[in-house]
């Protein structure tokens, strides 16, 4: 198959930290608009409540999703699943993903690595506050 016709894979981040507002504020750092081939649009999926103040914000370019906090490769898979399908509908360039709870993040990444995702992201190491 020719590469210019193989599907464009998403970058997509991990994003570990203590506290919602670390995390927003490390993806909100890499969100800046002066970055040199910062990508066209991004999606951003949040485990969790904000720490009072959302500093991300959505916009056309930054789409912004909110999942209950909870085990995301157990409990929360389906939620994960169903929230990661509507915002890879969208194709977005750079995908972050913000875990509130990092009990199982091993298993998360061997989820995300497998089928149908591994046709759709590319995992980068984790980002940690």
């Amino acid at each position: 198959m020719s590469s210019a016709l193989a599907p464009l894979l998403v970058t997509t981040s991990l994003v570990i930290g203590p506290t919602a507002g670390a995390r927003e504020r490390l993806i909100a750092a890499h969100l800046a608009p002066d970055l040199p081939g910062a990508p066209a649009c991004v999606a951003v999926l949040l485990e969790g409540l904000p720490d009072g103040t959302s500093i991300i914000f959505p916009s056309p370019s930054v789409l912004i999703e909110r999942i209950a906090p909870g085990c995301l490769c157990c409990t929360g898979n389906l939620v994960l699943r169903v929230t990661l399908n509507r915002l890879l509908r969208r194709r977005p360039e750079r995908l972050y993903i913000a875990l509130a709870v990092t009990a199982h993040l091993d298993q998360l990444r061997s989820w995300l690595l497998q089928p149908p995702y591994d046709q759709l992201l590319e995992l980068t190491p984790d980002l940690r506050t």
